[in-house]
Order: structure tokens, then sequence, then C-alpha cells
């Protein structure tokens, strides 16, 4: 749960910078998937009070100050990775307990970071087969909302 935590302020504060940045499309990347895991948290914390156990609500990770988006992308994709492989393991330990209702939360958290993750990959490659292109015409097309009227979110 500590790592689910440190997500959702990480994500959080990629989406504060690129939209900032004016990237909206990357903005609401990152806060959707914020979201997403401040919804593991409490998927996990159910989980944990029901098996009789404390909630800790401490993150694992002090947010990384990180500015640039392809190392935002870099830093999320490799979070993700990491996630799945250790939820990997902890659905194979609930087996290996007999905890089948445990078992099939850590697999469905898996189904959610390899989205995450292919989410992220998808906009690395994207950056990496259009360039900085990629994240100007981002930023231009919330210039044109604003110009039209409309607010930075379209």
């Amino acid at each position: 749960m500590a790592d689910e935590l440190a997500a959702v302020n990480q994500y959080m504060y990629f989406h504060f910078h690129c939209d900032d940045q004016g990237y909206d499309l990357l903005a609401g990347l990152f806060k959707r998937t914020a979201i997403e895991e401040m919804g593991h948290v409490e998927l996990l914390a159910e989980r944990i009070l029901f098996l009789k156990g404390e909630v800790e609500m401490v993150a694992s990770a002090e947010v990384q100050k990180i500015h640039d988006v392809r190392s935002m992308l870099e830093m999320a994709r490799t979070e993700e990775e990491n996630a799945v492989r250790q939820y990997n393991l902890w659905a194979m330990e609930c087996a290996a307990n007999a905890d089948s209702v445990s078992k099939k939360v850590f697999e469905d958290l898996v189904l959610d970071e390899e989205r995450h993750f292919d989410q992220y990959d998808t906009e690395m490659e994207n950056i990496d087969k259009f360039g900085e292109r990629y994240l100007v015409l981002q930023s231009i097309e919330r210039s044109k909302n604003l110009a039209a009227g409309g607010t930075a979110e379209g």
C-alpha cells in the first residue's frame, strides 16, 4: 500500500507540472492514473482491515522532483513494471496460502498496472517517433482552446 500512496503523490506531481507546461494530454493521463492508484489504496486498505491488519498511511518514497516529460514517463513506466512484478509475486504467495480473495485482488491490480505501463510506454513511443513536435502539438492545442474562449481542458 505504501507504494500505491507514493504513486498517487508522484503522479499528481507530474500532473501539476505537465499541466503547467501546457501538456494537457499527459497531464490528464497522470491525473487519471493517480486517481486509479487512490482506488488501489482503498481496495488494499479494505482487504487489510478485513484480515484484521493495520492500515499504514505512509508512502514508500519521497516525490521525485522531475520536470522533464521524458524522465517522468520513464519513471512512471519503471514504477508500473515494478508494481506488476510485486503484485504477481504477492498473488502467488496468496495462492500458496489458500487465500483466493487476496490473490484475486492482486491479480486485478496487475491488470491495472499493466494497462498503466502500456499507456506510459505508448507515450514514450510517441515522443520517440515524433520528437518534441508531439509535446508542442499538445501545447498548441491548449493555446487554441484558450484563444477560442475555452478552458485549458478543452
